[in-house]
């Protein structure tokens, strides 16, 4: 029998993301690896940040990695080695996290957005050829909520017309398209490590991945103020050194993250027959894609009326995202206005994403979808 969300006879500790629990269980090799880091004192550009690269190069079948300060960061250090900037235009999705369109903006250029697939979320490839114009550079596709974008498409039509594609690879770490990982796409592949994401670190970390080495060499010389040699500054560079405390903790993560996104695919699983029943939309998988599943997200009629009856029942959510980019006061140089992509609006009024971590339990599991059943049965 399925108990209702209020007759569980314990407490539920439910969190959005446990980095606490997954912690726990690999603190042993966690606490070694930091402990070695202190000891030696290289704390910047230690010896682990190039076994990190290393490591993280072979996982995802790329030639060249360069660890940077932040999922940020590795997206601005990707456009500064294209050489995008003042005049440009970058076509991407409005339906993202900011620092996409962000770190267009601080370049320079002027973020021309492409409404989304209302299945994935992700970048419409049908629409991106009408985006293009003599001014377009580069696109930057992002796999949202960890499955990929449709990328045989959108690779199609950027070599046709000799565009540069950035894969915003932040929420999938592990996700694959057609059996081969992303990150291996585009020119260059922008990875964010902070502790929420499937491989977290235990600050802000991230890093970019390409298989020109050309294109590796430049990025690997921006991050550090431009420069091959101490003093000698041959290009206009930043300081976005991935430090070592937080490559270890990758490193050892690393280890794990097959074995994470399997956990989370499971929950994903369960998630799905449970709320079967219910009004909710569940999330889409693609039969191209190996969906990680960094959010569990969605699409829920009286959206706002069910997050507010689950903060009532102390069950953790979130929406990602509330306010489409292409509506946001910093980003109104793109010039646009509300209707003018409405799928991304209408998506912004319905998703609600659940716990998603490695330590969720079928406890957790049952609690939070009986709460959602109670909510329609009620509504």
């Amino acid at each position: 029998m399925t108990l209702s969300a209020g007759n569980y006879g314990f407490a539920m500790n439910l969190h959005m993301v446990d980095v606490v629990g997954q912690y726990k269980k690999i603190k042993q090799e966690i606490d070694s690896a930091i402990q070695k880091v202190v000891e030696s004192g290289q704390f910047i550009l230690g010896k682990e940040v190039g076994e990190l690269e290393c490591e993280v190069a072979g996982y995802l079948g790329v030639r060249y990695a360069v660890g940077c300060a932040s999922g940020t960061d590795a997206l601005q250090v990707a456009m500064m080695a294209l050489g995008i900037g003042a005049g440009d235009e970058v076509i991407t999705t409005p339906f993202t996290f900011v620092a996409t369109t962000e770190t267009i903006v601080l370049l320079g250029a002027k973020p021309v957005y492409v409404d989304i697939d209302p299945k994935t979320f992700n970048i419409d490839p049908a629409r991106i050829e009408a985006a293009i114009t003599p001014h377009t550079k580069a696109v930057i596709p992002v796999h949202l909520y960890g499955q990929s974008a449709d990328m045989d498409p959108i690779m199609d039509v950027c070599r046709k017309h000799n565009l540069k594609v950035i894969e915003d690879s932040a929420q999938a770490m592990g996700a694959s398209y057609k059996g081969k990982k992303v990150c291996t796409f585009g020119n260059i592949a922008c990875i964010s490590f902070i502790p929420s994401k499937n491989l977290g670190a235990f600050g802000d970390a991230g890093m970019v991945v390409t298989n020109d080495v050309a294109l590796g060499e430049r990025m690997r010389m921006i991050v550090v103020h431009g420069s091959k040699e101490k003093y000698h500054h041959e290009i206009l560079g930043v300081n976005s050194r991935l430090d070592t405390l937080q490559a270890v903790v990758l490193g050892v993560k690393l280890r794990y993250l097959e074995q994470w996104n399997s956990a989370r695919q499971l929950s994903a699983r369960r998630y799905d027959e449970l709320l079967t029943e219910t009004p909710v939309t569940l999330p889409y998988v693609s039969p191209a894609c190996q969906h990680i599943f960094h959010q569990y997200t969605l699409r829920a009629p009286k959206r706002d009326a069910l997050a507010a009856f689950l903060r009532l029942k102390n069950i953790p959510h979130a929406i990602y995202y509330p306010i489409p980019l292409h509506l946001q006061k910093a980003f109104a140089i793109a010039g646009n206005k509300k209707g003018d992509f409405p799928i991304t609006e209408q998506a912004a009024d319905e998703v609600i994403s659940l716990p998603m971590h490695t330590e969720l339990t079928d406890e957790h599991l049952g609690y939070i979808t009986d709460a959602i059943k109670d909510f329609y049965n009620a509504n």
